[in-house]
């Protein structure tokens, strides 16, 4: 399938290859980064997770007291909201018993209305914990994909809900291409496609027509 999105995937994915991401260890980890990055960087993220000191799991969370859970996520900012956040989360976890596969087997749609329904679990925390998480395919979109599209430029449409279904409708359904898409246009969007762009060397270059730059 030749179109601009497998074309951006095309070149991305032969300057950076297979990201492997999300960075962590489990599947909880992944919820717990989704939520501590919101509104951060990533360093903040894994300050916060060295903070628990290899004790991160559902059960250490569910039983961790309000005010040590905070302390030890401080380093995320927004450490109150997360925290419930990540409390309710978990205990959404715990009605699946923790199980990954339980997850995985109940419909998607279903799992993303009720990620949606936690107290600050918006729609790329949400979108990101069934894909990383749970191997889910769902596109992840982010202020650096609406900043590639705008660029390119990409007439994905305007709103969450449209550039993510703009990107599924031309890629196959496949969690792990999804998986290196986001990752490929997150790390080009650090190393070139910035607020304040630099050019020169993108692996995209060739091709973009730099809109608004």
């Amino acid at each position: 399938m030749n179109n601009a999105v497998t074309d951006i995937y095309d070149a991305l994915y032969a300057r950076y290859g297979d990201l492997r991401w999300w960075p962590a260890r489990t599947p909880y980890e992944v919820i717990t980064g989704a939520v501590l990055t919101q509104n951060t960087a990533w360093g903040n993220v894994e300050k916060a997770i060295s903070n628990f000191n290899g004790r991160l799991s559902p059960g250490f969370v569910l039983e961790e007291p309000d005010a040590e859970l905070i302390e030890i996520i401080k380093p995320a900012g927004f450490y109150r909201q997360k925290a419930a956040c990540l409390k309710a989360l978990t205990k959404w976890f715990g009605g699946y018993g923790f199980d990954v596969q339980a997850v995985r087997g109940a419909p998607p749609g279903g799992i993303r209305a009720e990620l949606l329904a936690i107290k600050g679990v918006g729609r790329e925390t949400a979108d990101s914990i069934m894909l990383y998480a749970f191997g889910f395919c769902t596109f992840v979109v982010d202020a650096y994909t609406t900043r590639l599209c705008r660029r390119y430029p990409v007439d994905a449409g305007k709103g969450y809900e449209a550039v993510k279904s703009f990107f599924e409708q031309r890629l196959p359904r496949d969690a792990g291409i999804y998986n290196r898409y986001h990752a490929l246009i997150v790390v080009n969007g650090k190393t070139h496609c910035r607020k304040k762009p630099a050019c020169g060397g993108c692996p995209l270059a060739a091709a973009c027509g730099r809109n608004g730059v």
